[in-house]
């Protein structure tokens, strides 16, 4: 999976950017209060995007 479809779906289901690191983006989800690193590779694997949005109890992409 592409990372920007990752952020784009982390962004749709109410999650933000809460800082940028070295060699990843901590995103939050203020709901639930969760968070969860996105590499900042071009390509994720899928079970890693599920696994991010299991941390942030969103749906799956």
């Amino acid at each position: 999976m592409k990372r920007i479809d990752l952020v784009r779906h982390l962004q749709e289901h109410g999650c933000r950017l809460l800082r940028e690191g070295g060699s990843h983006s901590v995103y939050v989800n203020s709901d639930h209060s969760k968070a969860s690193t996105v590499p900042r590779h071009r390509e994720i694997k899928e079970f890693l995007a599920r696994k991010i949005c299991k941390d942030l109890d969103i749906p799956s992409p």
